[in-house]
């Protein structure tokens, strides 16, 4: 993984030759370079020349990478104590909202996930080379000592820096040695995660720290080596995935599925899912991304296009099922990976759903043996991958783990069980390989995350003494109280910064709160609340439509919590509660509404 493409001092920069440096930025991609990338780049190395005249004491890094958002940011320029980060746009004579949260989006990065970032201010510039002039050089700074994005054209860009540089404070040099080596801990939503990971990035350059990233790296290498195994052997086997909260399971599993899917792309890989929203979510994402990567390099393609190859990669597993029951035929899927293992039905459950919404008269399988059955079909070889999450059969008629042991005691005898030490059971199986590899023990949540969740828990549970107990562990959280919801809502737009997003989630039992404009019976369309504009009044950022945790369960971008209580009740009957999640990921925005402690707006 290369942190950055090209990194050197103004001074350094007449060594080096235009040939040179492009020869060092092409180096570094693993597939050709598009024309418009070629023609970029030009651009910019003839620029930086111009730029190093000016900036004599300037360190330059061109294609610096952002991990969380899988890019990479043009330039940065690291002079008097400040971090410039600088996006291009060439050609362009305009500065479109896009560009300009794209441009933030990368500050914010660097000020949440990159440790030698935390404490410097950072200043983010659009630069659209073919502007008359900047729609906007006053510096604003955030309370974090992050700069609102600045627009400019390509000569006003080295005068801006330099003013900065006279008028405001930076703190002392930055060492670019050190900063470039400094630790990144991003952590990614499971939208960015999934685009990154389906676009070609490694795992090791989405996750938040060291020690995740070998985590996830060991069983992800243990599940290839175990396929491959199976492949050459003609066997079928099947391996269980474990974790403790918050290790990335699900990440594993869409890392798995997309690495199989580039380089065996024969096998079709797919990740299985039985939550509807997130398969749709996840689906346009994917197409959005995919469609904006092919107008960059000037590749055809569309939407629908783009749809209809995520949705061969993500499916909903019910789907799944329905069309193995309609065809004995195998499936065309050779490695398959579920998520959420745990909560498939046992015999009760999928029988009665079968017999009355399906017809199937006698049906008589759990949903564990009715999918191993559906991968038996295969007559030489298949693995399946099961993600399991501990302790989470919420709903009627979920067996657990153990329903897909038995299922493999009972009727799978001859598949090779690979399973971690850590899945404690009593079934014996004929074939069982035990993978210590197979256990995600680091948690890849911010651990301040953790404690905030913590605190909702309780507040929403009406427990005050232990909410009380874990604020005082959250001395960097803003935990802000309002009987206005108005007020939240002005508070979070003027707050939301860049691609971060907020929303309105309320209690599905909350039905008080219709007055209010909130309608916890409505339904919203996933897709367009988690990925729309904010323009879009379906858009969660346009805070007029509410999820009640139905949809957002499993994609973790929840920003506001309401309750519909009377209004006035002791603190140990806390009556409302809510949190705004920052898509930035480590620093979160809790609004609980209680009747004190916490700082009114």
């Amino acid at each position: 993984m290369h942190r950055t493409f090209v990194s050197l001092a103004a001074s350094d920069l007449s060594n080096a030759s235009n040939a040179e440096l492009y020869g060092q930025l092409s180096g570094k991609l693993s597939f050709p370079v598009e024309p418009t990338q070629r023609s970029a780049w030009n651009y910019q190395i003839n620029h930086l020349r111009e730029l190093a005249n000016d900036l004599p004491d300037a360190h330059f890094s061109m294609e610096f990478l952002i991990p969380r958002m899988g890019r990479r940011a043009d330039l940065i320029i690291l002079l008097s104590g400040f971090v410039f980060v600088v996006e291009y746009k060439v050609g362009s004579n305009r500065f479109d909202r896009s560009s300009l949260n794209q441009t933030y989006g990368y500050g914010l990065d660097l000020k949440h996930f990159h440790e030698p970032s935390h404490e410097r201010p950072i200043v983010p510039i659009l630069v659209a080379t073919e502007a008359a002039g900047g729609a906007s050089r006053e510096l604003v700074w955030d309370d974090d000592d992050l700069a609102q994005p600045l627009s400019v054209s390509a000569d006003e860009l080295a005068p801006t820096i330099i003013c900065i540089c006279q008028t405001s404070n930076g703190g002392d040099p930055i060492d670019p040695v050190a900063w470039l080596a400094g630790r990144y801990k991003p952590t990614p939503t499971i939208v960015e995660a999934a685009q990154a990971l389906y676009s070609g990035h490694d795992v090791e350059e989405i996750s938040r720290s060291e020690a995740g990233a070998e985590n996830l790296t060991v069983t992800a290498d243990y599940v290839f080596a175990a396929i491959e195994d199976a492949k050459a052997k003609q066997k079928k086997i099947i391996c269980f995935i474990t974790g403790v909260p918050g290790s990335g399971k699900t990440l594993a599993g869409l890392n798995l599925a997309t690495a199989r899917q580039r380089s065996h792309s024969d096998e079709h890989a797919v990740f299985l899912s039985g939550n509807g929203p997130l398969v749709a979510v996840l689906r346009e994402a994917l197409a959005i991304d995919a469609v904006a990567q092919a107008k960059a390099s000037e590749t055809s393609s569309s939407k629908t296009v783009e749809k209809r190859r995520a949705s061969a990669f993500i499916q909903n597993i019910h789907h799944f099922r329905d069309e193995a029951l309609a065809s004995d035929l195998p499936p065309d899927e050779k490695v398959a990976v579920f998520d959420e293992a745990q909560r498939a039905w046992d015999v009760e459950q999928t029988s009665k759903f079968m017999q009355q919404k399906k017809g199937q008269v006698g049906f008589s399988m759990s949903e564990p043996e009715f999918l191993l059955s559906v991968m038996d079909r295969h007559p030489d070889w298949c693995a399946i991958v099961c993600l399991v999450g501990g302790g989470q059969e919420i709903n009627t008629g979920e067996a657990g783990i153990d329903e897909w042991l038995r299922a493999l005691e009972r009727s799978f005898a001859h598949w090779e069980v690979h399973i971690p030490e850590a899945l404690k059971t009593n079934i014996q199986l004929p074939v069982q390989v035990h993978a210590p590899a197979l256990h995600l023990a680091t948690s890849i949540r911010s651990f301040r995350a953790e404690k905030l969740s913590d605190f909702i828990g309780h507040v929403i549970d009406g427990d005050a003494a232990a909410a009380r107990h874990i604020h005082d562990e959250l001395p960097d959280y803003p935990l802000l109280i309002t009987r206005d919801l108005d007020a939240a809502r002005g508070w979070l737009r003027s707050r939301r910064r860049g691609y971060e997003r907020a929303g309105l989630l309320a209690s599905s039992n909350a039905a008080r709160l219709k007055p209010h404009g909130v309608f916890v019976k409505a339904k919203i369309e996933p897709e367009k609340w988690f990925l729309a504009d904010v323009g879009d009044v379906r858009s969660s950022d346009a805070l007029e439509t509410n999820d009640t945790h139905s949809c957002s369960q499993g994609i973790k971008t929840v920003p506001l919590l309401c309750h519909s209580y009377p209004t006035r009740r002791p603190i140990d009957q806390m009556a409302h509660a809510g949190w705004r999640n920052r898509a930035a990921g480590s620093r979160y925005h809790c609004e609980a509404i209680r009747q004190y402690r916490f700082r009114w707006v």
